[in-house]
């Protein structure tokens, strides 16, 4: 049986153009929205949303083409864009009630937080990102043999056809190895959690190439849109987030800050799949972030 977050409804909701987003809903109080990112699915946010449930009301939604949520074809650019998926995130909100909410995303889900609050600050009231940096920023820092470590992000840019090829080939070794490779934390994956995340990614690759494709092509398009029309994150934004700038040479601090005014950068010592290997380090920076 695929695992859940104890104490959370299941539900299908509409996300925009048709599509339906799975998500889990549990808690009471002011609602906060996570999004979860690769390879995973909503069942990464499990300790992160049983803390949080305890004063808030927690949606913890499979992005289009992850999960249990709908896998549209990518027919134009515009399917698997960061705006596109935002608009999502917003309509499952709205569909329960909530016009206004708190949001946090990790990695995939991250980018699409970031795409939401710059669409929507009418609507996200405070914005949390987990161990990425912007689109536009992430390509310019990925510089030579140090590039190496996000090969995945080139092998998806690719055109359609090979990627999805080479990846269905062997989709449990490729999936697989970011699941081994970037967690840090002894059990922090179990068994039953990493066969649940192997078997929805393997059910995604087509959606999920699409989404990565959009993040060197439409996505980009859009986060250069909003730079050189000056437009930034009003909201309130806490960034969690492994040292990456150390590693890769670049001030992760600043390149945050350029877009967020109002910015808490925070360093780890956890691996990238924070949430499962320190979830009470990620629920106390989601908390300060809801104080602020």
């Amino acid at each position: 049986m695929t695992p859940t977050i104890p104490g959370f409804e299941h539900r299908r909701l509409p996300g925009v153009d048709g599509v339906e987003l799975a998500a889990a809903v549990g808690g009471h109080g002011s609602p906060v929205v996570l999004l979860h990112g690769f390879p995973q699915t909503h069942l990464m946010w499990r300790h992160v949303a049983e803390r949080l449930a305890a004063d808030h009301t927690v949606i913890c939604p499979d992005l289009r083409g992850y999960g249990a949520s709908d896998k549209p074809a990518a027919d134009s650019s515009g399917v698997y864009a960061k705006r596109t998926m935002a608009a999502d995130v917003v309509a499952v909100a709205a569909a329960l009630g909530h016009d206004r909410f708190a949001l946090v995303g990790h990695d995939r889900g991250a980018l699409v937080a970031f795409r939401a609050g710059l669409d929507h600050p009418e609507t996200v009231t405070h914005l949390g990102i987990l161990d990425v940096v912007p689109t536009l920023d992430m390509w310019d820092v990925l510089h030579g043999v140090s590039a190496a470590v996000a090969f995945h992000l080139y092998l998806m840019a690719q055109p359609p056809g090979l990627p999805e090829a080479m990846i269905a080939g062997s989709a449990d070794a490729f999936f697989g190895s970011f699941l081994d490779a970037w967690s840090t934390g002894p059990g922090a994956l179990p068994p039953e959690v990493r066969t649940a995340y192997l078997r929805a990614s393997r059910a995604a690759v087509p959606s999920i190439v699409a989404d990565y494709r959009a993040s060197a092509t439409v996505d980009i398009e859009h986060d250069r849109a909003d730079l050189d029309a000056g437009t930034r994150l009003a909201m309130p934004v806490t960034v969690l987030q492994q040292d990456w700038g150390a590693r890769l040479g670049y001030d992760a601090s600043a390149v945050w800050r350029a877009w967020a005014p109002d910015l808490d950068h925070r360093l780890t010592e956890a691996g990238h799949f924070m949430a499962e290997e320190a979830p009470e380090e990620v629920t106390a920076a989601i908390r300060d972030l809801l104080a602020r």
